[in-house]
């Protein structure tokens, strides 16, 4: 990938050019905890977004995307804000850059990408990283990463109309190889813990369908964690989210919301505490009680959470079924990719065993991503 892009951009822009590089993610497990103020337990993989950039000397920036074959360019005014939606990233790191003081020169850039496109494994969150680190080091601006992570949120919210979380740029910009990244969505603290299955391999099973009822059926269930810890609010003033409840305390208000309400919260308190669980087995290297805890966590997001589909049902008990250590469903779900923690022994085993029965069950090809734990956003030598 670095030499196609080399190539097109000597001719494009001649020589001079310096290579930056930012991540997709994984998110392990803590699923749904996000907006619940909980944990989610991140890690950038070793496919992105790479790009050659250098200052052109100009006010306006210029680029070319490998991937649509297709040229922007753009000033830094906001009124410049370019018609392709692929540009409004860059466009939108280069503004959320400036409104935080930061110098933006002009440059030129192009840019190309491994991230599989719809799998849940944030493609935009690795290309807004990696202009944001290489915008911010070519200038001199000295942001940190979290700025650098709040740019490429702010991006997606003022440029894209995704109002999304942090999670996903924030593993983009502070990934390191072979290790995962608590982080606490109502503080923002974090934390790296080792990820170094060795006799093991994490791979994911894209369905490669998604239903219609993703959109919609998240706000439903974000409503329905809003009222039960309101519910229990009543009773201890101190709650400001679910992650903040014991489970007893849900119990208390049982008689008080419907039993919907009531699933809804006990698997996200109870998702809360598996990441936590996670955490303390990998200090262990125990990676089995690792997979068990995104067994437990696939269950209740299919049964409580009910954000799963036929597809990834199917996907998750045939993992338990071949002895795969671990199984669930990454992302907001109803449909997208199962993550999988399989030893090395059953891999192979698993991996032509499931494209198999899945297309003998529902009539298409299944997609299928190896992802190892790697650095975010970075400079290339």
């Amino acid at each position: 990938m670095k030499e196609r892009i080399h190539s097109k951009f000597a001719e494009l822009f001649g020589d001079g050019g310096v290579f930056y590089a930012a991540a997709g993610r994984i998110n392990l497990i803590g699923e749904h905890t996000d907006y619940n103020g909980g944990y989610v337990f991140p890690g950038a993989i070793d496919k992105g977004i790479m790009a050659e950039i250098k200052p052109n000397g100009t006010d306006k920036v210029r680029l070319y995307s490998l991937d649509y074959d297709a040229k922007a360019s753009f000033g830094l005014e906001e009124a410049d804000k370019p018609a392709e939606a692929w540009a409004c990233y860059i466009f939108g790191v280069c503004r959320e850059t400036i409104k935080r003081g930061g110098k933006v020169a002009g440059f030129d850039a192009v840019f190309a990408g491994d991230v599989p496109l719809g799998a849940g494994l944030s493609s935009s969150a690795a290309l807004e990283s990696c202009f944001a680190f290489a915008v911010n080091d070519m200038n001199g601006n000295g942001l940190s990463r979290f700025d650098l992570a709040r740019i490429g949120q702010s991006t997606e919210h003022n440029y894209c109309g995704v109002m999304c979380g942090i999670m996903d740029q924030f593993a983009s910009c502070f990934g390191k190889e072979g290790q995962l990244i608590r982080l606490n969505c109502k503080t923002l603290e974090y934390q790296y813990f080792p990820f170094n299955p060795k006799g093991y391999k994490l791979v994911l099973l894209d369905t490669c369908v998604k239903h219609e009822l993703a959109s919609s059926a998240y706000n439903f269930r974000r409503q329905s964690c809003e009222r039960a810890a309101a519910a229990i609010k009543k009773n201890h003033p101190e709650v400001d989210f679910l992650s903040d409840c014991k489970r007893v305390w849900l119990d208390e208000v049982r008689s008080e919301i419907s039993e919907e309400d009531f699933i809804r919260a006990e698997y996200v308190i109870g998702e809360v505490q598996r990441v936590l669980d996670v955490c303390d087995a990998l200090e262990r290297g125990d990676y089995e009680t690792v997979g068990e805890m995104m067994y437990q966590t696939h269950f209740g997001l299919s049964r409580l959470y009910e954000v799963s589909c036929p597809e990834l049902d199917f996907l998750a008990r045939l993992a338990r079924k071949m002895d795969v250590t671990g199984s669930r469903v990454m992302g907001g779900g109803f449909g997208g990719c199962t993550i999988n923690l399989v030893k090395d022994e059953y891999y192979d085993a698993f991996i032509a065993t499931a494209k198999d029965r899945f297309r003998s069950q529902f009539g298409h090809d299944l997609k299928v991503y190896d992802v190892v734990i790697s650095d975010g956003a970075r400079k290339l030598q």
